[in-house]
């Protein structure tokens, strides 16, 4: 690796109010991840990562770092911070080996979990521990969601998300592909069939649009759409991105990486919303990042746009007259909203004004049973918020589903007793 891990580790101060854990959204205790690789007990660290986030070994490679724990450790102040992505991703990455996950004695109750993505994961692996009898379904060929068909190749190795679906698979987590709830099958369906609860995570995979003219045009992509599976995409040597967060990133690198020679991102203010690693290793591949360009219409070739010109707080001091940028391809990077597939085939379940479900803070749905996290309520967020969530989730499921279980008895009780 090109950072010594070990070094790293002997870095850390084992701070008595250690700042890095408390910028992490999931409190992941990094000091004692530290000390017990130190004292050689990898496997003993990687189990701690592991029951604490799931999803540790993805985490690490996909995290904000920058802006969570290694921006919060105390060395940062005066030198560089402790490289705790890497010290984790090597702790956790060779765990996932080793897993041997065990489940509970069989509840013999049904959970379906709709979406494999980062919530649908963690709850399956919480759940199936704890002795239900977990399936899901997923829409494409392979689970993963956003980290499979949302993140490229080159920041998160689809094989580790194989190797994620062989351990789900030996705790005797079911998983249906290429099953979409609210076409053939519907949430009712599942219920006559005998699933006593139901998780909704499917994500935001609608693309949102500008609302300007030539959106439709053969030349313009979404970016979501594109990194899915950006190897039946001709773009051709010229590209102009628009929207400057991490998705727009992750298009504007994997064209360099298909063979676009020449790659621009409009970004609309005079910041961009990306993390400062992933700004900086796209202008590393070679990515122009075009401050204040705001496009009005787009055409066969290219873009007709205005520039802005802001002051510190991003107010708009003055535009420019229109201009062309000549284009081959242009894809569109403005975030997502949820589909209503579900919603549309199931009654009782609410959402808000922009499509996403509402739910209460254990994830509980309008609709008995229903719960819900993720992207699909919050709207798109990082992994390791949609982590965190769904651990209180699965804990509300848990008690729902105990709940259930005391009813069933009390009412067999009574049956006994009317009987007697």
């Amino acid at each position: 690796m090109a950072i010594n891990v070990v070094e790293e580790a002997k870095r850390c101060l084992q701070c008595k109010v250690p700042m890095c854990r408390k910028g992490c959204p999931i409190s992941t205790n990094i000091p004692e991840m530290n000390r017990l690789f130190l004292e050689f007990k990898k496997d003993e660290a990687g189990k701690m990562l592991f029951d604490n986030n799931p999803l540790s070994a993805i985490c690490s490679l996909v995290c904000n770092h920058e802006k969570q724990c290694e921006g919060n450790c105390v060395l940062g102040r005066k030198s560089s911070p402790v490289h705790v992505s890497s010290i984790e991703n090597y702790i956790s990455d060779a765990y996932l080996d080793h897993l041997n996950l065990q489940r509970e004695d069989d509840k013999k109750q049904r959970v379906a979990i709709i979406g494999g993505g980062p919530a649908g994961i963690t709850i399956s692996v919480i759940l199936a521990q704890r002795g239900y009898d977990v399936t899901i379904f997923e829409s494409r060929d392979k689970i993963g969601g956003v980290l499979r068909y949302g993140i490229p190749e080159f920041r998160l190795p689809k094989t580790v998300l194989d190797r994620y679906e062989e351990r789900l698979k030996k705790l005797g987590i079911k998983i249906r592909p290429h099953t979409v709830v609210g076409y053939a099958l519907t949430i009712d369906d599942l219920e006559r069939d005998g699933y006593e609860a139901i998780f909704i995570g499917t994500g935001v995979w609608r693309p949102k649009k500008l609302g300007i003219k030539g959106e439709s045009l053969g030349n313009v992509h979404f970016a979501i759409d594109y990194l899915a599976n950006p190897d039946v995409y001709d773009l051709g040597k010229r590209v102009v991105i628009i929207g400057a967060g991490n998705s727009a990133m992750d298009v504007a690198r994997t064209a360099t990486r298909k063979g676009v020679s020449e790659v621009y991102v409009f970004c609309r203010r005079g910041h961009a919303a990306a993390s400062v690693r992933e700004l900086e290793y796209a202008e590393a591949d070679g990515v122009q990042i075009l401050y204040g360009y705001r496009p009005d219409e787009f055409t066969d070739n290219g873009v007709l746009y205005k520039i802005a010109t802001m002051d510190e707080e991003d107010n708009v001091l003055e535009m420019s007259e229109q201009k062309f940028f000549e284009a081959d391809s242009i894809v569109v990077a403005a975030s997502q909203g949820a589909m209503n597939r579900i919603v549309s085939t199931t009654k009782g379940i609410e959402t808000n004004e922009k499509g996403l479900l509402n739910t209460d803070e254990k994830g509980s749905t309008s609709r008995p049973g229903i719960f819900s996290a993720g992207d699909v309520v919050n709207g798109a967020r990082t992994v390791v918020e949609a982590v965190r969530y769904s651990k209180d989730v699965a804990e509300a499921m848990d008690e729902y589903l105990k709940a259930k279980r005391e009813e069933k008895e009390n009412a067999n009780e009574d049956e006994e007793v009317k009987a007697s």
